[in-house]
């Protein structure tokens, strides 16, 4: 057996995200609001996979279902031979289901911003895959990059899981799909999980669970400002909801101030009305028909897709043509 290691490491230097900065100008806004991506500290990570486990939370297991249900057939579709790059790979563990099923992936294309978790992970998948090439790619997704060239494959595969498209507004998700289409080029292709609309009720409830686990993980984000930017948030001050927006078709996420009060971070003051809400977050859901319609216009050809019996997620294959 070949000793296991990785292909190559690229570091393409990401930008330090300015939290400050961010926060500040967030707060400074009407309305106010703070970025999701710093939801990810340590803490919030492990609250997340907390998350995933709650019961009325479905997307996560009902897409691993799917995906185990049907590897079979994505595999089929995808052909041998590919290079599989996946977006955002956090542990590199949802992939794995997909590379056991494809015929002879030549080689798999890791992209995160967290440096270290992403060596480390890409070095797992490199021992327990030694015939594959792994190929750890350090920079910001969300941002235009390039893909080194040189790593085998005779089509490249994009692989984009957890419905985590659905963070992204409508126009940033086409956008963020017209790069997907040039990174993959002329017949590559794409397979993508996105959250489908359902009953309300469900929705709701998924954000908004009754252990309060995703409260906690809402307000992990004021605990971050307090902890390192020195901020005051009172967290018993503030409450979590999570409401379905029927109109514009998504999840919006809020924490909500439930007293006048002023909060302090560093030398500036932030002034709350009681019931002002700060939003954290949207998740987009969409119908079948609604997300091809959104990647067509992003040059991609609806291939096949894939739903479960209740009709809650669905996993998509498209393809540059």
């Amino acid at each position: 057996m070949p000793e296991p290691k990785l292909a190559s490491f690229s570091d393409l230097s990401p930008a330090e995200d300015d939290f400050l900065g961010d926060v500040i100008a967030g707060l400074s806004a009407s309305p106010k609001s703070l970025p999701c991506k710093y939801f990810y500290d340590a803490h919030g990570s492990k609250l997340f996979d907390q998350i995933c486990e709650l019961p009325e939370y479905y997307p996560t297991r009902t897409e691993t279902a799917l995906m185990r249900e049907k590897a079979g057939e994505m595999a089929a579709v995808i052909g041998p031979g590919v290079q599989v790059l996946e977006y955002g790979c956090g542990s590199i563990e949802k992939v794995r289901v997909l590379l056991d099923a494809l015929e002879e992936p030549a080689s798999y294309i890791a992209v995160d911003i967290s440096r270290e978790h992403l060596r480390a992970a890409a070095e797992n998948l490199a021992h327990d895959y030694p015939a594959l090439q792994v190929h750890a790619l350090c920079t910001d997704f969300s941002q235009d990059f390039d893909i080194p060239e040189g790593i085998p494959g005779e089509r490249r595969v994009a692989f984009f899981p957890g419905s985590t498209i659905g963070n992204f507004e409508t126009q940033a998700a086409a956008a963020f799909l017209k790069r997907i289409a040039a990174h993959v080029g002329k017949g590559g292709g794409l397979l993508i999980g996105a959250d489908r609309k359902k009953d309300e009720a469900v929705l709701y409830d998924a954000y908004n669970d009754s252990a309060g686990v995703t409260a906690d993980f809402n307000l992990n984000l004021l605990t971050r400002i307090n902890n390192e930017l020195g901020g005051d948030f009172d967290l018993s001050a503030f409450t979590h909801d999570a409401p379905y927006n029927v109109e514009d078709g998504r999840i919006e996420m809020f924490l909500i101030s439930s007293r006048d009060q002023v909060v302090k971070l560093g030398n500036r003051m932030f002034e709350f009305a009681a019931g002002e809400r700060i939003h954290t977050e949207n998740s987009h859901k969409y119908e079948i028909e609604e997300f091809q319609d959104l990647a067509r216009n992003a040059g991609f050809a609806p291939k096949q897709v894939w739903s479960d019996a209740a009709a809650l997620f669905s996993v998509h294959y498209f393809e540059v043509e």
